[in-house]
């Protein structure tokens, strides 16, 4: 009984880990974008649909291994995330705040309106590429779950090291930092702000493609993912990567232990409480806001 006990409550610890690890690309995206660029982004939740439709048809309908149709997914999402930036934000670059979000909301009904067009309003689900169980220690978990968590933390770690490392990383927590100094050294606003875009569409869509085997895929699933993700964001202090990751597993980790411990009908609820009680503790968030 002890051993069971302890295997379910693995389960549920893998599936916050899991949660918070897709909350966290989500999240990534979301931050770099307003950390950056200071636009509220509420079409990243479609480029998130989007990306799990494409990789639905690049598996079921054209055949395509898992891992090519999330490549191919991350790199047609991306150049959607940047044209929504040379075509519609960069446009209103000057104009009130308010008007980014309106567009912003704008084009996630649109983008809503087209997929529902091309493949409908039913559910579709992505085939489990991994449908394998693995032991260890008397303990059960299945593979695809250990794969997202996998894959999310290495690529994690791979923009981490991207934007710590390297000149062009550098550049962009620069802009974030301070976008008139960042001008004045000879930093092309332009070009951060096109590769801000591509990196978070691409996050968005290797994120659906991750999740996309364990979950429903549908034209307004990206509804509920971008509210967690603001709630995250906020969490975590505005613009701050770390803040988002540490936020992302926090509302991972209670959605899950929530969900099973209190009551599933209140797992999309426990994040919104969350919010209120840690800003009321700590308005700024977590973290110092600003991208580093």
């Amino acid at each position: 009984m002890r051993g069971r006990r302890l295997n379910i409550f693995f389960q549920q610890i893998l599936n916050g880990l899991m949660l918070g690890s897709v909350y966290s690309l989500v999240a990534l995206g979301l931050t770099l974008v307003y950390g950056i660029l200071h636009i509220p982004n509420f079409a990243h939740g479609a480029l998130f649909m989007v990306g799990a439709y494409l990789s639905f048809m690049g598996v079921v309908t054209l055949g395509a291994n898992y891992w090519v149709a999330m490549a191919a997914s991350a790199a047609v999402v991306a150049l959607m995330a940047v044209l929504s930036d040379r075509l519609i934000f960069n446009r209103l670059r000057n104009a009130p705040p308010l008007h980014d979000m309106i567009a912003a909301i704008g084009l996630l009904l649109f983008l809503e309106a087209v997929v529902q067009v091309v493949w409908g309003a039913e559910f579709r689900r992505l085939p489990v590429p991994y449908p394998y169980i693995v032991r260890a220690f008397d303990l059960t978990a299945p593979a695809q779950r250990l794969i997202i968590i996998g894959a999310a933390f290495g690529l994690m770690g791979a923009l981490y090291l991207f934007l710590k490392k390297t000149i062009v990383g550098s550049t962009i927590i620069a802009m974030a930092q301070n976008r008139e100094g960042a001008a004045l050294v000879g930093i092309d606003a332009t070009r951060v702000s096109i590769l801000t875009f591509a990196i978070s569409g691409a996050l968005a869509a290797v994120a659906a493609t991750l999740f996309a085997p364990i979950n429903l895929i549908y034209p307004s699933m990206g509804h509920l993912v971008i509210m967690k993700a603001f709630v995250i964001i906020i969490l975590g202090g505005m613009g701050s990567i770390p803040g988002a990751i540490i936020g992302a597993m926090i509302i991972g980790f209670a959605e899950s232990l929530g969900a099973f411990y209190v009551s599933t009908d209140y797992k999309d609820l426990i994040a919104f409480v969350l919010l209120v009680l840690i800003l009321s503790l700590r308005p700024q968030g977590l973290f110092t806001q600003g991208v580093r």
